[in-house]
């Protein structure tokens, strides 16, 4: 059996067939969503087909497909087609699916101490889009929630995972996940503290997981990735990861996780602070907005422009910024008092 290496750093590691594959869509030449299944177009969905031959103004269905690549010269119609458009694209991709689980606790357990709940464990079928449409329904459904303070001093029910976060997490597994890895499937598992998304197929090239938001933007499958920006539901931007660390920091939880394995991606959401609890608790509630304005901004701020975020006064804005620094949560960088670059920093 022929057999090959890749280089990772100093290592080589011996691939297998199908990892070797990968590699070689990865690295170039035509994408796996851009090879031909042998369905006519005839085979389509007309509902799915008409709608977004609507949407784009194509004046028939066959012009629509040939304007985003999605049909040869030979009117042989391409793996994205089929999973854009068919009704039921398992049909000939039976992994190509969403599975979402939700466990009654924080473990998933195994065996007789299985912590699956009942009736929660689900498989989101038809075309990409409507995947997504299931799948996301589910999860908010069946997401758990908490009760927070809100910004107006009340306590309020929201979901322990901001709702835009695993959306964003859903889309990109759904888009960038390898479809010509036969046998597995997107896995959604809910957690009563986290969340966890994991797709086929790893980040391209030599890409280190631990530091996710220096990854490029990168579209295994093209042709998906540009009828889902047609259809509103991506947009080709490659902003996905940094949205999904926006949405967690903004409200004040951990950083998402990324863990790779030898042919998964797997994203990690998870409902703890990002500080403890006893400084939180020790913190006005004020102190926690200014936090959560800077977080939302990502970036050093003056002084000036926290109070516009905040909609506090300059002194209420100082005196909260000098007990998130006594704290340790935040750096004031400066030449002088009266220095009009200065900026405060989260740490």
């Amino acid at each position: 059996m022929r057999t090959s290496c890749h280089d990772q750093g100093d290592e080589s590691r011996r691939l297998s067939y199908t990892q070797r594959r990968e590699f070689e869509f990865d690295r170039g030449g035509v994408p796996f969503d851009g090879t031909l299944v042998q369905p006519p177009v005839e085979d389509l969905d007309s509902r799915q087909t008409e709608k977004y031959r609507n949407l784009i103004g194509a004046a028939s269905v066959q012009k629509m497909l040939e304007a985003r690549d999605l049909v040869s010269r030979a009117d042989k119609l391409t793996v994205a087609a089929w999973m854009l458009f068919a009704e039921r694209p398992q049909s000939l991709f039976p992994s190509a699916h969403v599975r979402v689980l939700q466990y009654s606790g924080s473990e998933r357990g195994v065996g007789a101490r299985m912590n699956l709940l009942e009736g929660r464990d689900i498989r989101c079928e038809g075309s990409i889009p409507e995947q997504i449409e299931k799948a996301s329904h589910t999860i908010a459904q069946w997401m758990p929630r908490v009760e927070a303070l809100a910004p107006d001093g009340k306590f309020r029910s929201r979901p322990i995972i901001p709702h835009d976060a695993w959306l964003e997490g859903l889309v990109n597994a759904v888009l960038h996940r390898s479809y010509s890895m036969a046998g597995d499937h997107i896995r959604v598992e809910i957690f009563a503290n986290r969340v966890e998304i994991e797709s086929p197929g790893r980040f391209p090239g030599l890409v280190d997981p631990n530091n996710p938001l220096k990854i490029s933007r990168y579209a295994r499958n093209p042709r998906i990735v540009r009828v889902c920006s047609d259809l509103g539901i991506s947009r080709e931007l490659g902003e996905g990861i940094r949205r999904i660390f926006e949405e967690m920091r903004a409200k004040g939880l951990t950083d998402p996780v990324y863990q790779q394995s030898s042919g998964s991606v797997r994203l990690v959401l998870s409902s703890a602070n990002a500080l403890p609890q006893e400084v939180l608790n020790k913190l006005p509630k004020q102190a926690v907005g200014v936090l959560d304005a800077m977080r939302l901004e990502n970036r050093p701020l003056g002084t000036g422009e926290i109070v516009s975020l905040t909609g506090l006064t300059r002194p209420t804005v100082l005196r909260h910024l000098r007990r998130l620094q006594d704290t340790g949560i935040i750096i004031w960088e400066g030449q002088s008092q009266s220095d009009p670059r200065a900026s405060w920093r989260l740490l």
